[in-house]
């Protein structure tokens, strides 16, 4: 607890010296067993394809174009998440 009120106080001091003493954990995070799932699919030079081919779908395409409803664009930015999620989970088997 005293730890804690030491790093508010830090963090409320003026100017740059509240910003020094935070202690940040720049370590990548762990892979879960989920995670190792997706490496263990995408991995593959069929995977590979896949993931490439979901992402010429998806993520290389604009999510809205001028004149279009709104809600095309949300529902893009819907299937463009679910491209990212699966990126995300193989950058953290990479970083481990």
């Amino acid at each position: 607890m005293n730890k804690q009120n030491n790093q508010l106080r830090s963090i409320n001091s003026e100017g740059w010296e509240g910003l020094t003493d935070l202690e940040v954990d720049n370590k990548p995070p762990e892979a879960s067993e989920l995670d190792k799932n997706f490496f263990r699919t995408f991995q593959t030079e069929d995977g590979e394809k896949v993931l490439q081919y979901l992402k010429t779908c998806t993520i290389d395409q604009p999510t809205w174009t001028p004149g279009a409803d709104a809600s095309h664009g949300y529902l893009r930015e819907g299937q463009n998440s679910i491209i990212r999620e699966i990126i995300n989970r193989l950058r953290r088997c990479n970083n481990g």
